[in-house]
């Protein structure tokens, strides 16, 4: 019965390896824990150091992103900070070209 689901067919390990999603793009994550957590760490570090070349400021949001598969915390923050972004961005009025 291992790989296999009810009324579902196999089921494929893809599916349970850590993923994060840009849009309709879905990226694997290392599978070990281990790994994960110092990852997104310093990405989060590095990435305040974003004034200088090579590292950049876009490392802080894929850190969080990381962290937040293994960390309760981080992943409500993510989630907060998700949801009053769209909801601000759907707020806004478009702007009239002229």
């Amino acid at each position: 019965m291992v790989g296999r689901a009810i009324g579902l067919g196999r089921i494929h390990w893809s599916f349970l390896l850590a993923k994060i999603r840009f849009g309709s793009k879905s990226y694997d994550l290392p599978g070990n824990r281990i790994i994960r957590i110092p990852l997104g760490i310093c990405l989060v570090l590095l990435g305040t150091v974003g004034f200088l070349p090579v590292l950049g400021f876009w490392m802080i949001p894929l850190g969080l992103m990381i962290l937040s598969v293994d960390i309760p915390v981080v992943r409500r923050f993510n989630r907060r900070v998700s949801v009053a972004f769209a909801r601000w961005w759907s707020g806004r009025k478009p702007r009239r070209a002229q």
